[in-house]
């Protein structure tokens, strides 16, 4: 026996257009309050020097006076390269550690495994500022003061990334790994030729993850390079100074470094999507 089910009838936890358009709306607002800095950055930035203190939103007239007076006081383009090649190495350090030691950790049985996970998620625990002194001093001894090894080398192990991507070879098929063991592939094979392609939505969003946050340090590249402007970060302090803060060029500046940022997330976003969707998905 069949019952009808009335036009006005609605799925249980359906929600109404009232509802669905109060959502959004504030799923709007909340979008607008995370843009607006940057675009009251980019608008600061295309200000005319004299208008810079005006709180207009619209800046105008439009001025690229700014951008002139940052790319003639320093040198951005090296400054942007060697924070490329700080970010870039230093998350590709971290991803080649967290994918090995998330692989032995969850396709291998060893003894003391979960000692040993524990003590890995420990340290993730410890604050920077705990191994901060014994990590400048140790590159104090080693010679790699005011050089971007220094800034690279103490930051190579991620525990976030160990735990991200056992995460998700804990839901790996064994019987894929079973089956690459007896095609006779070894266990580094089966590494990099099973396991990492079905990882790389998960590797993109890592990847991009850690690069940002390199990319946004500050407190450790100014320890290393006292003596240096060598990375963006410590060029924007070039206008900072006792006499006056200058604004103009200082956004500019900060306008300039997010570009790399934001094409790296527009290359990668498809990856990224994919790598949310994955993990809700068991």
């Amino acid at each position: 026996m069949t019952t009808e089910r009335s036009p006005n009838d609605e799925p249980v936890g359906a929600r109404s257009p009232a509802q669905r358009a109060l959502g959004h709306s504030a799923l709007g607002l909340l979008g607008l309050f995370c843009v607006f800095p940057i675009y009251w950055l980019y608008a600061t930035s295309l200000r005319a020097p004299g208008d810079v203190y005006q709180l207009s939103v619209l800046p105008w007239p439009l001025s690229t006076g700014n951008y002139a007076d940052a790319l003639g006081k320093i040198d951005l383009a090296g400054m942007l390269l060697n924070t490329a090649i700080v970010a870039v190495l230093s998350a590709l350090g971290q991803l080649l550690i967290a994918l090995l030691a998330a692989y032995a950790f969850a396709a291998w049985s060893f003894p003391f495994q979960r000692l040993l996970h524990l003590m890995f998620v420990g340290t993730w625990l410890v604050p920077f500022q705990a191994t901060m002194l014994p990590n400048y001093v140790l590159l104090a001894r080693l010679g790699l003061l005011e050089t971007l090894a220094g800034v690279i080398i103490p930051t190579l192990c991620s525990a976030l990334g160990v735990l991200l991507l056992r995460e998700h070879l804990k839901n790996f098929p064994k019987e894929l790994l079973d089956a690459a063991r007896m095609d006779g592939r070894s266990s580094w094979s089966s590494l990099w030729t099973v396991v990492v392609p079905s990882l790389r939505p998960v590797l993109a969003a890592l990847g991009i993850l850690l690069v940002i946050t390199a990319w946004n340090e500050y407190f450790w590249p100014a320890m290393v390079l006292q003596r240096s402007n060598a990375v963006v970060q410590l060029g924007l302090r070039s206008f900072l100074g006792t006499e006056g803060n200058e604004w103009g060029p200082l956004m500019a500046t900060a306008g300039l470094t997010c570009l790399p940022v934001f094409a790296l997330y527009l290359v990668l976003q498809r990856h990224i999507v994919n790598a949310f969707v994955r993990s809700g998905l068991k």
